[in-house]
């Protein structure tokens, strides 16, 4: 097959130099991709100025439901993404964590977007910060998207994954993307582009795809624009030292291939299970993928009286791996993706070799099935021993990006924390230990080093999704060597493709601004009680003051009768004049079911039920005799997408309470949420 880029709206054809894909266990040629010689400052072009403007005209829920549509879209279609995979060398457990793992970052973040934010354009952070004396003049941050384009470079090992967990938080923030495959398995991502094209379900042009060299893309791009990249750290510096990157000061995420490591805690003995899950975990992280994840543990730390042992039980299970022809069910480890892979792989090893010896490694003792030496690109699963980790720096420096770990002694938690530095910055480490302390101490100690730290022991173990799984809700990344950035992290990689602005003004501009209420701006009355209006007919800022209610000294005993809270605060009058509050108070809970109870109108309207309570804080005490009064204001309104079937279409309002007594002292405040039935059912 021939690959072809898809810029500006169409399908092109490079006619620059050739580069050949061949299946990863025969040999045979799969496809040819030829650069692009030219067109990439067009490329940009159209992708800032047509699909970006489309692009940013729906809001973060609208870009969320798309994207939840295209991940049901290229759900159906997993079984032609897997045949390409097979080859590549990935078996189909492989191909199962590239492929519907890759689709379900679109399905995670999706639901991340529609549950945390509101359904705006923009995205309101933090909370308000007062400026001034008088409150006249405060502040808060807010987030747009960029006016540009995110270039995405990806690495060869995961050819889905690694391009749609790069898209889904680009394209909700508003921003297009620019997908640079490695070409030596762009024939798998462009697979998946041609039905994200097909679908129809983005807005023209918000996936470009660039098959082969990139050319000149790096010279066109602007201070809006994005980059990011995953692959080698000498690839990634070298990209990230680009001149008009470096001048223009473009935001540069990088995801590197580090040294990961995995400790096994000086607790552990042979017979517990986190022995038992150590080995299965190592052992898998070898093989998976051939090892060709950035991921993968390359270090492997145990206490120096436990080498042999585990040494012993992982040539064990890695001399029962099935390795071959990834598409045989059997088959447990499939290829490296080529045979410049292997040769950088023995090129690797060979290095490591000056500092290592070698346990288990090479064809006689291994189990495989149809393994052509000359034609594939196989390379068996290596284990080393390095036993001078302390002043033997290759072990920290060179990767054999293949299945390939090495063992290494540490004597003491602090002196594995320090074989775990050398390593100069990871993605990832993995603990097993069933000790708390040791855990405590492993994990302040290492943090530093890692993006990502899993601990894995009995009380988890059957639901960890292990050492070399990244998650859409928590950070990829990590300092010094690994890349010094961050992917997915949740609702953080979407602000990575915003610019965050503070905006300082007055509450009425900020209200303005934000669409939010803002304590101190104005705010609009009506004589229809706000329970009674529709989600449509609401207003940011519309209020209701309620009547006031004196509070009784009945209203506490019956509070804590019903209750079941008979703190002696309430009802011990001795030990209430010692406490800090001088007299017996009133249930803080008592005060927010008044509240309720002041501002609800009770008969059937729009408001369908309470959606929940946020940011509580009592301020002052309410004693007997206090009174109190209540004002409700519409905060925020979040518009929720209508299902065929939901029989009460509805959105979320979110009500400003402030609960004040006789002085107009707040004696509380807080938000609470409520689903609003829409007057047109069709939202």
């Amino acid at each position: 097959m021939k690959i072809k880029s898809y810029v500006c709206g169409g399908w092109v054809s490079g006619t620059g130099r050739c580069v050949t894909s061949k299946n990863a266990f025969t040999g045979e040629t799969v496809a040819t991709t030829s650069s692009m010689e030219s067109g990439f400052d067009n490329a940009l072009a159209y992708g800032r100025l047509i699909a970006g403007n489309k692009l940013r005209q729906f809001t973060l829920h609208e870009r969320a439901e798309m994207l939840k549509s295209l991940a049901t879209h290229l759900m159906r279609k997993k079984e032609d993404f897997y045949q390409l995979s097979y080859l590549t060398g990935a078996t189909r457990s492989d191909s199962w964590i590239d492929v519907e793992g890759g689709i379900s970052t679109l399905f995670s973040y999706s639901g991340m977007v529609r549950r945390e934010l509101v359904n705006e354009k923009f995205i309101v952070e933090g909370k308000v910060e007062p400026l001034s004396v008088n409150g006249s003049f405060i502040g808060q941050h807010i987030l747009m998207p960029k006016m540009g384009v995110s270039v995405h470079i990806n690495a060869f090992n995961f050819p889905v994954w690694g391009m749609l967990e790069k898209i889904a938080p680009s394209l909700l923030a508003g921003m297009p993307v620019i997908v640079k495959p490695a070409t030596a398995t762009c024939y798998v991502a462009e697979a998946v582009v041609k039905e994200i094209v097909a679908s129809k379900i983005l807005p023209e042009g918000c996936v470009q795809l660039i098959c082969g060299g990139v050319g000149d893309l790096l010279d066109h791009l602007t201070e809006q624009d994005v980059v990011t990249f995953t692959g080698s750290a000498k690839t990634g510096k070298m990209l990230r030292s680009h001149d008009n990157i470096l001048s223009k000061n473009i935001p540069f995420n990088m995801e590197a291939d580090s040294l990961n490591a995995c400790i096994l805690a000086p607790d552990v003995q042979q017979d517990m299970p986190e022995f038992d899950a150590f080995i299965k975990e190592v052992h898998r992280e070898m093989i998976t993928k051939a090892g060709q994840k950035c991921t993968a543990i390359r270090r492997v730390l145990v206490p120096s009286a436990m080498m042999d042992c585990v040494g012993d039980a992982l040539s064990k299970r890695i001399q029962s791996t099935l390795v071959g022809d990834p598409t045989n069910d059997g088959v447990k480890m499939g290829a490296l993706v080529n045979q410049a892979q292997c040769a950088d792989v023995q090129s690797a090893v060979d290095q490591l070799l000056f500092s290592c010896d070698v346990i288990h490694g090479g064809w006689d003792s291994m189990n495989t099935i149809g393994i052509d030496y000359d034609k594939g690109s196989f390379f068996p699963p290596t284990l080393l021993r390095c036993d001078t980790p302390l002043t033997s720096q290759q072990v920290h420096d060179i990767e054999a990006f293949g299945p390939v770990s090495t063992l290494m002694p540490y004597d003491s938690i602090e002196q594995a924390i320090e074989i775990v530095g050398k390593g100069k910055g990871s993605l990832v480490s993995s603990v097993f230990s069933y000790d708390n302390d040791n855990i405590r101490t492993l994990v302040y100690g290492m943090a530093c080093y890692n993006g990502r730290i899993l601990v894995n022991n009995r009380d988890c173990m059957k639901e960890s999704t292990g050492h070399g799984s990244p998650l859409a809700s928590m950070v990829h990344g990590g300092p010094g060597r690994a890349g010094g950035g961050e992917e997915l992290g949740g609702i953080r990689a979407v602000k990575h493709y915003m610019q965050r602005t503070a905006i300082q003004g007055s509450p009425n501009t900020l209200q303005a601004v934000t669409n939010e209420y803002v304590p101190g701006a104005d705010t609009t009355t009506s004589l229809q009680h706000p329970f009674k209006k529709y989600f449509e007919e609401l207003n940011i800022g519309e209020s209701l003051t309620t009547h006031r209610r004196t509070v009784t000294e009945a209203d506490i005993v019956n509070f804590g009768c019903l209750s079941g809270d008979h703190f002696y605060a309430h009802f011990d009058e001795t030990a209430a004049a010692d406490s800090l509050f001088g007299k017996r108070v009133a249930h803080g809970y008592f005060l927010i079911s008044a509240a309720a109870g002041m501002f609800v109108e009770p008969a059937p309207g729009p408001v369908l039920a309470n959606y929940g309570l946020d940011s509580l804080r009592f301020i002052q005490p309410v004693g007997i005799g206090d009174t109190i009064e209540v004002s409700l204001t519409v905060k925020r309104k979040i518009y929720k997408k209508t299902k065929p079937d939901d029989a009460h279409p509805a959105g979320v309002v979110v009500w400003d309470v402030k609960v004040v007594n006789q002085d107009n002292e707040v004696v509380a405040l807080y938000d609470i949420l409520t689903l609003v039935a829409y007057k047109n059912a069709a939202q």
